[in-house]
């Protein structure tokens, strides 16, 4: 087998590389200054460090609703600097004692709450840089780790988390750990500096073994010229973070479209046979910069269940040596495919793999759910998905969710799992046992399923203000108070049993996924958001921007008389994004016009 092409920079030169690639190569596999930097006394990382620092899975942010803020005298005060650490949960699955750990790092540590993200992660806020050591190695401690959590490598490995005791279920949920363990960055940084004591006798060894390198870059480099560190990934990583998400036909709850790789299981005879690869999805954009879109992935090829781990890696290599690193508004690996076209990035991916892959299997994406509720394993034990709006673990106002949860893991000890939709599954609980851990619920504040509109149900948020660096207005934190102001509408209309999908984000990233919603809020400016119109729950369709700038306080009326339209004239048994996406905008343009124009002359005429 003759080894595939790989650019030649001699041949073909490529522009400079960004800032974050020359971090990248001067950090010697991701040590750079951090070790020092934890000793040195200051509140927050160097910028460069902080670039690393992503890799081993959190982010540097500073309290944004704090900016500004003076001192008694009228001085500024200066930024209130934190980190977020995110720790990685292949497949949303963990164990009764690894939530209580996190719980307890989130109380000790952070800012008292816990969060879900839309990629079955767990998020730890407002981390003092003093005691960001102290949590990661609380968090290995439980078998639990933070490492490519985020940064230019494979992030969490996502998959359906439903317990159900299916075969083809079950083989998706391994394929996950596996691929999560095997794409994982090999470098010994994330060991020696978090886990190893830094103020003891061993920083001594530490500095001896972590020196040398600055020096000796070659021995990185094997006979074959293989990278003896990162086989995978090189000694620069992937040009920017990449994404993979595992589903069955019948359940897309992972939004297997929207992610970078999506493998969708080809299922026969109670057996996944097979995967359908789907290559490039990505929702990040920059609306001023006309090159960059959100994208559903494309579907590239069929491969059997024994050659997906290979395949995937060819798919990561061909991303790792062809995409943009100097300008990373465009490295994403779908920027990537739409410049070569899917035949060349296929073939390429054939190339690196070392035979031919096949067409993609007919089959595709046919349902979608949440998991909440009861449901029963298929063992002889129950499981409940616990509705948690937009993945906000907190006590608060009567709601004491974090109380709740930590009286159900001692007394039951269910697994865990979390689901892409930010919420909770308790799984392997005994029927006998149903009562009393509804009553748990209740006691606390935390309403059943029967008490959650649809609309609630189905909303995502991403975090937002005030710790993104990103965002532009509120997300997490404006969303409920939305949705308390639609349902009355909802109802007012016949509509309140109507399920669709409704996420907000506060930048167009996208991280809630708002692109392939039936309704999807994007942050534009301080109080401002585009709407989105047309996508679908199933996940296979892009929305449409119906409306830009929309300030916040519009965004109900802006949505009123496209859902009074929808009340009207659609198809029996057709969904709001469908209708939306037939009617298309000029259509729902011109009958909220009329809409507008009737209240106002009904309003005049009654006054």
């Amino acid at each position: 087998m003759s080894e595939p092409t790989k650019p030649d920079p001699a041949a073909d030169p490529q522009p400079k590389p960004s800032a974050v690639e020359e971090a990248k190569l001067a950090s010697r596999y991701l040590r750079g200054d951090l070790a020092e930097e934890l000793l040195n006394g200051e509140d927050h990382f160097a910028p460069l460090s902080s670039l690393v620092l992503k890799h081993h899975g959190m982010y540097q942010q500073d309290d944004r609703d704090s900016r500004g803020a003076r001192d008694a005298d009228g001085r500024k005060l200066g930024k209130a600097y934190s980190l977020m650490i995110r720790t990685k949960i292949p497949a949303g699955m963990l164990t009764s004692d690894q939530l209580l750990a996190e719980l307890d790092l989130c109380e000790e540590l952070g800012n008292g709450t816990l969060r879900i993200t839309n990629r079955q992660d767990l998020q730890l806020h407002s981390v003092l840089k003093r005691d960001v050591q102290t949590a990661i190695r609380r968090i290995n401690e439980v078998k639990l780790t933070t490492l490519g959590a985020c940064g230019d490598v494979q992030r969490n490995v996502m998959c359906c988390p439903c317990p159900v005791q299916d075969k083809p279920r079950q083989e998706i949920q391994e394929l996950a750990l596996r691929l999560s363990n095997h794409l994982l960055p090999r470098s010994p940084a994330y060991r020696d500096i978090w886990l190893t004591d830094l103020e003891s006798g061993e920083r001594q060894a530490w500095d001896a073994a972590t020196a040398a390198p600055r020096e000796r870059v070659p021995e990185d480099v094997d006979s074959d010229g293989a990278d003896a560190i990162e086989p995978l990934y090189g000694r620069t990583y992937l040009p920017r973070k990449f994404k993979i998400a595992i589903a069955l036909p019948h359940d897309n709850c992972v939004d297997v479209y929207t992610p970078d790789l999506g493998l969708l299981a080809v299922p026969e005879n109670d057996t996944v046979v097979g995967y359908n690869f789907l290559v490039g999805g990505s929702f990040g954009m920059t609306p001023s910069n006309k090159k960059t879109f959100p994208a559903l992935a494309k579907r590239m090829a069929y491969v059997p269940a024994g050659e997906v781990i290979a395949v995937v890696e060819a798919v990561i290599k061909v991303q790792r040596d062809f995409g943009n690193r100097s300008d990373r508004s465009l490295a994403r690996m779908k920027y990537l495919i739409a410049d070569w076209g899917l035949p060349r990035f296929k073939a390429k991916v054939e190339e690196y793999y070392g035979r031919p892959l096949a067409d993609p299997h007919p089959t595709d994406v046919r349902g979608f759910e949440d998991h909440l509720g009861w449901g029963e394993q298929g063992d002889g034990r129950l499981y409940y998905g616990l509705n948690v709006e937009n993945g906000r673990i907190l006590d608060c106002d009567g709601l004491r969710l974090k109380t709740a949860l930590r009286e159900i893991a001692r007394a039951y000890r269910p697994g865990i799992r979390l689901t892409p939709l930010q919420s909770i599954l308790f799984t392997d609980i005994d029927p006998a046992d149903r009562i009393d851990f509804e009553v748990i619920l209740r006691r606390n504040g935390v309403k059943g399923l029967h008490e959650i509109s649809q609309a609630r149900r189905w909303s995502m948020a991403c975090v937002g203000l005030p710790t993104c660096p990103l965002t532009i207005t509120e997300s997490e934190r404006s969303l409920p108070g939305m949705i308390d102001d639609l349902e009355p509408v909802l109802a007012r209309l016949g509509l309140a049993g109507e399920r669709f999908t409704l996420r907000m984000t506060g930048c167009p990233n996208g991280c809630a996924r708002p692109y392939n919603a039936d309704v999807g809020l994007s942050g534009r400016a301080v109080d401002k958001y585009s709407i989105y119109l047309g996508g679908r729950l199933l996940g296979d369709r892009m929305a449409f921007l119906y409306q830009d700038l929309v300030p916040a306080d519009q965004i109900l009326p802006t949505l009123t008389p496209i859902l009074t339209y929808f009340k009207h004239a659609r198809t029996d048994g057709e969904s709001f994004g469908d209708f939306c996406d037939r009617m298309g905008k000029d259509s729902l343009n011109r009958w909220a016009t009329q809409f507008a124009q009737e209240s106002a002359r009904t309003g005049a005429a009654g006054g």
